[in-house]
């Protein structure tokens, strides 16, 4: 199929910033004003931030109509697509794609969808990927007959739909396990049943290293790699919440230095730097290893804490609060053991935390099942985007 230029077929423009110096740019302004990180919404319903009909006037932004293919120019979010669902105007760090006569948008949004790996191979600026409107406009699109581009965009937003749909049935169940800690255990800012409240150095075990953060400085380079030995455990496992997921390892003399970042069941991680707090739980058939310098382990003193249910607190609005609130960092945030140490909990009986475990885990059951169907409809769409785009849908 014969591909096409995007600026052959539409016009395509880059956002700008009002001065924030000037208050009447700002103030009162009713023109949503998107940045790149809004555009991760996929199909782009609100603006965090508006401007005034002044602003708009007074700076290089411009007005972009609903049905907008936006694309993502800088840092992590370069080549991120979104689909602009209402008038809006957006920052230089975004471009616009203006709909046309020549093209269906939702076919063109889901076509750079599929290409955003050769985009992000295609960036410069190492740490902070970059991509021009230049760029943008130089893509080639293969572009058939309106009829066939609605074709494919229809039934990739009857895919993309089931998929969404899914996604807000695993979400019912994280609601769902939200609302039973709520009617078990109360809010815990407001600690209106009276539990004893704690610091999570308190809930560790008394074993030496109970709480410890990975190697630091030159202990574990990646010149001590090998290709099979014991595990190194990343943020890569705790973000996935997949202890079986990568495969970096370290021989038996390295895993021996480093005897105080190993790992055993039942002890919690924590990531700490940028994706910072996420937390998994060490399961019962892991790969004995170690952890990395990017994690802390906490064993739990189990006479007083399930790993579980402290797993729960520490992912919980009220733990993600104080650590917002000791987070530090330049291009990145970071936490660390000294904070994860001070953070508060509260802490009922172990009976409570066992009868809170039990209707959890029905729960997780059905929400499991829930991600299986998740999981498949990812495949499907992947599968029909794969074949939109060859010829074969």
């Amino acid at each position: 199929m014969e591909k096409v230029r995007i600026k052959n077929f539409t016009e395509v423009i880059t956002g700008g910033t009002p001065s924030t110096s000037k208050s009447e740019f700002w103030e009162n302004g009713n023109i949503p004003w998107l940045n790149s990180g809004e555009l991760n919404q996929k199909n782009v319903t609100s603006s965090r931030n508006y401007i005034t009909k002044l602003g708009l006037e007074k700076s290089s932004s411009r007005l972009m109509p609903k049905d907008t293919v936006l694309i993502a120019l800088t840092g992590s979010t370069t080549g991120v697509v979104g689909y602009l669902t209402f008038e809006a105007c957006a920052n230089q760090s975004v471009t616009g794609i203006l709909p046309s006569e020549n093209h269906n948008s939702k076919y063109l949004y889901y076509y750079l969808n599929s290409i955003r790996p050769k985009v992000l191979s295609d960036a410069y600026g190492g740490a902070q990927p970059h991509i021009s409107q230049g760029y943008v406009k130089e893509l080639e699109i293969p572009l058939p007959n309106l009829a066939t581009q609605q074709k494919i965009a229809t039934i990739l937003d009857q895919a993309d739909a089931i998929i969404q749909n899914n996604r807000a049935i695993v979400q019912k169940y994280d609601a769902l396990t939200q609302s039973l800690f709520l009617d078990m255990f109360g809010d815990p800012v407001k600690n209106e049943k009276g539990w004893e409240v704690v610091q999570v150095e308190n809930v560790a075990s008394n074993e030496k290293h109970s709480i410890k953060a990975g190697p630091f400085g030159s202990s574990l380079k990646k010149e001590f790699y090998v290709e099979k030995g014991y595990k190194i455990y990343g943020q890569e496992q705790v973000i996935k919440d997949d202890m079986s997921y990568g495969d970096y390892y370290i021989d038996e003399k390295k895993y021996k230095e480093l005897e105080s970042c190993r790992v055993k069941e039942g002890d919690i991680l924590i990531s700490l730097v940028g994706t910072y707090g996420k937390v998994s739980i060490i399961p019962n058939n892991f790969e004995e290893g170690i952890i990395n310098p990017r994690l802390m382990k906490i064993s739990p003193n189990k006479d007083i804490i399930r790993p579980d249910f402290l797993k729960f607190l520490l992912q919980s609005s009220h733990v993600e609060k104080q650590l917002k609130n000791h987070s530090r960092g330049g291009t990145m945030d970071i936490i660390n053991v000294g904070i994860i140490r001070k953070v508060f909990i509260s802490l009922p009986p172990l009976d409570i935390q066992n009868q809170f475990a039990e209707r959890v885990a029905v729960i997780e059951a059905q929400k499991q099942q829930a991600q299986l169907a998740l999981a498949k409809s990812e495949e499907l769409f992947a599968s029909l985007l794969q074949r939109a785009f060859k010829g074969g849908v």
